[in-house]
C-alpha cells in the first residue's frame, strides 16, 4: 500500500529588501562605507590645503612660531629625537625644512583628492592619518583646536573600515559591523560632551537665551549670521531646545533600534546642516557628519539605488582578517574609553582633550561658555605717529562695512586666534607681538595671512593694536557692524621699541 505523498507548501522567500530592513538583519553598510570615506577625503583635503597656504607664514622658518624651534624645545625637554618621536610622532622628525613642509602638504592634499574621488584603502588612509598627525603635532596652538583631534579620531577609525589593499569605491568585501558602531560610539562622545558642556556651563543655555548673543560673537560670522540675531527671542528659545535636543537626546538613540538611529542621524546631519548654514566653524561641522552616516544601513538608502546593487552584494561576507582585525580595535577603544567616559560623567568635564599620544579615543565640546559681548583686535600702522591706516584680515571684522564671510569648510587659523586673542592679554598672545614685528618690516610671509597691505611702498614706523567692542549692525541699514573703541591691547610699538623686542626675546622669538 502506497503511502499518501505529504503535502508541499511554498512559501515565497522574502526579498533581500524585506531581509536588511528587519531589525536583526539590518547590518549591510556599503553605502554608508562609501560617504563615509568620500566625505573624509574632502575633509582631509581642506586640512591639508589650510597648510598648503598658510603653513609657511604660521609655522614656516620664519613664521609666527617656528616648528623648528617647537621641535628642538621638545627635543631638549625629552633627552633626543628618538624620545621626542615617541612623545609626539611626526614625519617631521626627519627633516623639518620649509620644502619638506610644503611637499608634505601637497602629498597629503593630493591624497586626500584621490580618496575623495573614490579610491580608498587602509594603507593609504594610513598614511593619511600619519602625516595629518604630524602637522598636529608640530602646529603648536595654530593646531589646537577640537575638530584637529576629532579628523584624527575619524581617520584612524577608517584605516579599518575598507580592504588593505582593494581602493575601488565598493571593493569585494563589505565593511566590519563592529567599525560602523565604534563610528556610533564616536558620535555619541562627540555629541553628547558637547550637550553636557553647554548644560554644565553657562546659564545662557538652560535659559534658552545662548543664540541671542551665539551669531553675534562666534568666532567668524558670516552673512546670515546677521539676519539670525535680529530673530524675536522665541525663535532663539526654539533653537536652543533644538540644540538640546540633537546633542542631549539623539545621542542614546544611536544605540537602539535601526529606525531610532535613523531618526539620531538624521537630527545630527540636520544640525551641522543648520550650523554650517549660519557660521564659519571651519570643518567641524561636516566632519562631524562623517560619523552620523554610520547610523544610515544600506535598506535605508534602498529608495535611492537600484535593488540590483544590493542584490549582487548580498551574500558576501566580510573578510575574517577584517574582522578580526576590527574586533581588536574595538577592544582597544574600549580600553582607551575609560578616560573619556569618565570625563563625560564629571562636573569639570573638559572638553577638546586628548588621552592618548595618538589621539584614538579623545573627549569633545564646544561652546561651554558664550560671550554677550564681541571684542576685535583692530591692527594699525602709521608713518607719523598721528594718521593710522587699520590693516585689513582675511575674513575677521575689522571694516564695519565689509560683508562677512562664507569660507566654511575652510580655516583661517589666524583670524580664529584672534577672535580668542580680543578676548585675553597680549602676554597669553605672544606670536601677536611676532606678527607686529613683521608687519614693521612689510614681512612677505606674514603679509600672506592678511588680506591686503596698506603699506606697499614702505613699512609704517608704529604699529599699534586696539581692542574694539563690535555689535551686528540692523540689516536694513550700510554697514554691517557698529563699533566702540574700549582700549588700548598693544601700545604703539616700532622696531626701535625696546620694550617689544626684550617681550619677544622673553618668549623665545629669534627676531631677524
Amino acid at each position: 500500500m502506497k503511502r499518501a505523498p505529504t503535502p508541499s507548501f511554498e512559501v515565497a522567500e522574502p526579498s533581500f529588501w524585506e531581509r536588511v530592513s528587519d531589525a536583526e538583519s539590518g547590518q549591510s553598510y556599503w553605502i554608508a562605507r562609501a560617504l563615509i570615506l568620500r566625505l573624509l577625503g574632502v575633509v582631509y583635503f581642506v586640512g591639508f590645503w589650510t597648510v598648503v597656504r598658510d603653513g609657511l607664514p604660521l609655522i614656516g622658518s620664519d613664521g609666527l612660531t617656528p616648528a623648528i624651534d617647537y621641535l628642538d624645545s621638545v627635543e631638549q625637554a625629552v633627552g633626543g629625537r628618538g624620545a621626542g618621536f615617541l612623545r609626539l610622532p611626526s614625519i617631521f622628525w626627519l627633516q623639518i625644512s620649509d620644502a619638506f613642509l610644503m611637499r608634505v602638504a601637497w602629498l597629503g592634499a593630493a591624497a586626500a583628492l584621490v580618496v575623495a574621488l573614490g579610491y580608498a584603502n587602509a594603507v593609504l588612509l594610513a598614511w593619511l592619518w600619519f602625516l595629518y598627525m604630524s602637522f598636529v603635532h608640530i602646529g603648536q596652538t595654530w593646531f589646537a583646536f577640537g575638530w584637529e583631534i576629532q579628523l584624527l579620531e575619524t581617520g584612524f577609525l577608517a584605516i579599518f573600515l575598507c580592504p588593505l589593499l582593494d581602493g575601488r569605491v565598493f571593493p569585494r568585501r563589505p565593511p566590519p559591523v563592529a567599525i560602523l558602531w565604534l563610528y556610533r560610539w564616536l558620535i555619541f562622545r562627540i555629541m553628547l560632551g558637547a550637550g553636557l558642556i553647554k548644560w554644565r556651563g553657562d546659564p545662557c543655555w538652560r535659559d534658552l537665551t545662548c543664540l541671542a548673543f551665539h551669531y553675534e560673537t562666534q568666532p567668524v560670522p558670516n552673512p546670515l549670521s546677521a539676519y539670525l540675531h535680529f530673530l524675536p527671542l522665541p525663535v532663539h528659545k526654539v533653537g536652543v531646545l533644538f540644540n538640546h535636543l540633537c546633542e542631549l537626546v539623539a545621542p542614546f538613540l544611536v544605540f537602539g533600534p535601526r529606525r531610532a538611529r535613523h531618526v539620531a542621524g538624521l537630527l545630527f546631519i540636520t544640525f551641522q546642516a543648520v550650523l554650517i548654514a549660519s557660521g564659519n566653524l571651519a570643518f567641524l561641522n561636516w566632519l562631524t557628519i562623517i560619523p552620523a552616516l554610520a547610523c544610515f544601513d544600506d535598506a535605508f538608502f534602498a529608495r535611492f539605488v537600484p535593488a540590483s546593487f544590493m542584490e549582487e552584494r548580498k551574500n558576501i561576507g566580510a573578510h575574517r582578517g577584517a574582522q578580526i582585525a576590527s574586533a581588536v580595535l574595538a577592544l582597544v577603544v574600549a580600553l582607551l574609553s575609560i578616560g573619556p567616559i569618565g570625563n563625560l560623567m564629571s562636573s569639570r568635564q573638559a572638553m577638546n582633550t586628548s588621552f592618548d599620544r595618538l589621539h584614538l579615543v579623545n573627549s569633545y565640546g564646544a561652546f561651554g561658555s558664550v560671550s554677550k559681548v564681541r571684542y576685535e583686535l583692530v591692527f594699525e600702522g602709521s608713518t607719523d605717529g598721528d594718521t593710522w591706516t587699520p590693516y585689513e584680515f582675511k575674513c575677521k571684522p575689522t571694516d564695519v562695512r565689509r560683508r562677512p564671510c562664507v569660507i566654511t569648510p575652510y580655516h583661517y587659523r589666524l583670524d580664529w586666534l584672534l577672535w580668542f586673542a580680543a578676548m585675553g592679554r597680549v602676554e597669553q598672545y605672544p606670536w601677536a607681538g611676532h606678527l607686529v614685528w613683521k608687519l614693521l618690516q612689510n614681512d612677505e610671509t606674514a603679509l600672506a595671512l592678511l588680506e591686503s597691505n596698506p603699506f606697499p611702498e614702505s613699512p609704517p614706523r608704529f604699529i599699534r593694536v586696539e581692542r574694539y567692542r563690535y555689535e551686528l549692525a540692523p540689516v536694513e541699514g550700510d554697514a554691517w557692524w557698529r563699533r566702540e573703541r574700549v582700549s588700548d591691547w598693544l601700545p604703539s610699538s616700532s622696531l626701535e621699541d625696546g620694550e617689544l623686542r626684550e617681550f619677544l626675546a622673553t618668549h623665545g622669538f629669534k627676531l631677524s
